[in-house]
């Protein structure tokens, strides 16, 4: 989702149909669960019911579906009819998983539809109906529903096939992988709902709860950066936050011990060795962490450097609060950061 400090000038640009923003944004509206173009004629929504994306995969993955009077996933002054007739298709029945008899069915070829889904709008049909299908099964997620009713509502008869699906969204394997780095993905169920990490045999790279907003981008960056393929798959270092997460939701364990590759700038790095020296039970303003890196005035450095954090509980970017005693941000949401502080209280 985009950083809110500019969600302001996307919703004056939204108020006034402004066509320099075409492409910059899609903004969801809550009230109606579609998402729409900065162009579009619909009557404009509230700034509260309002939500702004990069992309409409971003979109899609939190589970608005496409508007059908501004069309969002169709290139401006230009509605291809294959476009047309593929995304109606997938409303109708958005639980569906495609395959080759299909597109025969509907008298669209299958190659023609990928390229001008590519072109358009950066990922192929069947990314996007599987983009589609998995917002529909997070939106359940976070919700309250199962796990397990989830995948069914949304078309997988097993928890393998669920669980695969989700990661060949978050980094899906190219067609080849000679000379590449391999990272595998791998989902854990706790107590506070489903993470995904990922990792290689040495080190845990990722561990997000999987309903976070711009997961997706996350992983997507991990797998640039690292020159990776990220596929499903079990390591050590997976199995052995697995286990410690069992035991840390137990109130068994407050140190973890599972080696982390942590990715980023030497600044980002210095702030995230400071969360790993704040005692489990006790909780650091971003000005204390500032001033104890000797930069009193990078607070606001030090706030985005804690976003930026990749190793969700393990690295405990939880445990940083406002000045004023306010809980501040948490991509995981600030019920879940609030349990786990409560949590760790409790264990001291």
């Amino acid at each position: 989702m985009i950083i809110s400090n500019r969600n302001e000038e996307y919703y004056k640009a939204l108020l006034e149909k402004n066509t320099e923003y075409e492409g910059l944004f899609y903004v969801g509206v809550k009230t109606t669960g579609v998402f729409c173009r900065p162009t579009c004629p619909a009557r404009k929504p509230k700034f509260e019911n309002c939500e702004f994306f990069e992309s409409a995969q971003q979109a899609l993955l939190a589970s608005y579906r496409p508007c059908q009077r501004c069309r969002p996933l169709s290139h401006p002054n230009h509605v291809s009819d294959i476009v047309r007739v593929l995304v109606e298709a997938v409303e109708n029945n958005p639980e569906k998983r495609w395959k080759g008899q299909d597109f025969k069915n509907l008298s669209v070829d299958e190659s023609t539809a990928r390229r001008q889904f590519k072109k358009r709008f950066g990922m192929t049909f069947v990314e996007y109906a599987r983009a589609r299908r998995m917002g529909l099964a997070l939106k359940n997620i976070r919700s309250g529903q199962s796990v397990i009713d989830s995948q069914l509502s949304t078309g997988y008869e097993s928890g393998s096939g669920f669980r695969d699906a989700f990661s060949r969204i978050m980094g899906a394997a190219p067609a080849f992988l000679n000379n590449r780095k391999i990272l595998n993905a791998a989902w854990i169920d706790t107590r506070l709902g489903p993470m995904i990490a990922i990792a290689d045999e040495q080190a845990l790279y990722l561990l997000e709860f999987v309903d976070r907003r711009g997961l997706e981008r996350e992983v997507e960056r991990l797998r640039k950066r690292t020159r990776s393929a990220i596929i499903p798959g079990m390591t050590e270092p997976i199995q052995s936050i697995e286990r410690e997460l069992v035991q840390y939701f137990e109130g068994t364990l407050t140190k973890f011990k599972t080696p982390l590759f942590l990715l980023g700038s030497d600044f980002q790095k210095s702030v995230w060795e400071q969360l790993l020296k704040i005692p489990p039970g006790e909780t650091r303003s971003y000005l204390d962490i500032a001033v104890s890196l000797g930069k009193p005035t990078a607070f606001r450095a030090v706030a985005q450097a804690n976003g930026a954090n990749q190793l969700a509980i393990v690295i405990p970017c939880h445990r940083v609060i406002n000045s004023d005693g306010g809980l501040g941000g948490y991509g995981g949401g600030l019920t879940r950061k609030h349990w786990l502080l409560e949590h760790e209280k409790q264990g001291n």
